[in-house]
């Protein structure tokens, strides 16, 4: 079950997130995804947030799927960029193989450790033979509230490898950093695809 908590923050905090993320152009990241996908690809954008990505997206040809759990952040998808977004919940996800690619940015730290094997076979499941699985996560230890009261669970790099390795992925990619966000701390994170065979 998501945290009310989170939930209630990125209600309260949809436009400042919104101008935050903004962009006239897709990032390094996720052009190089977009890139990675056949035309007309379908994508779900877990956790879509404000639904700059998938705004970009469809720019480049494909059909999002954008998905969130704040239904501040989808009304703010909807308003800005005139996307069919739906309110979601990782537990939600179903289909199988429905999705040319999956992107799931800094989302599902957010759902609960123990979950995240089941949230990523589901993902999994989802995806098409060849489809390409993106993930980003905040890297450390535990579970830890931030300052606007986000809660958020973190991972190694090698768990997360562990974690789409055992869900059936074959990992392609991935960068570490650290960047900073919507509370203002600077957080050392990993990027990581996965290629469903």
């Amino acid at each position: 079950m998501a945290d009310a908590r989170t939930i209630a923050t990125y209600d309260a905090k949809a436009a400042d997130y919104a101008n935050l993320t903004g962009s006239e152009k897709p990032d390094a990241t996720l052009q190089s995804f977009i890139d990675l996908l056949p035309a007309s690809g379908h994508v779900l954008d877990l956790g879509c947030g404000p639904g700059t990505a998938s705004a970009h997206m469809r720019a480049a040809g494909l059909v999002p799927d954008p998905v969130d759990a704040s239904e501040g952040m989808i009304a703010v998808a909807k308003e800005k960029y005139s996307l069919n977004a739906r309110l979601g919940r990782f537990e939600d996800i179903d289909g199988d193989a429905v999705y040319d690619g999956v992107w799931a940015n800094f989302s599902l730290l957010h759902a609960k450790s123990e979950a995240l094997p089941d949230h990523i076979g589901a993902l999994f499941k989802a995806t098409k033979p060849g489809g390409i699985l993106h993930i980003g996560m905040k890297t450390g230890t535990g579970v830890a509230r931030d300052k606007i009261d986000r809660l958020y669970t973190y991972v190694t790099v090698e768990e997360l490898r562990g974690l789409l390795t055992a869900a059936g992925y074959d990992v392609t990619y991935v960068r570490e950093g650290a960047e900073m966000g919507l509370a203002g701390t600077i957080d050392p994170f990993v990027i990581m695809r996965g290629k469903k065979p």
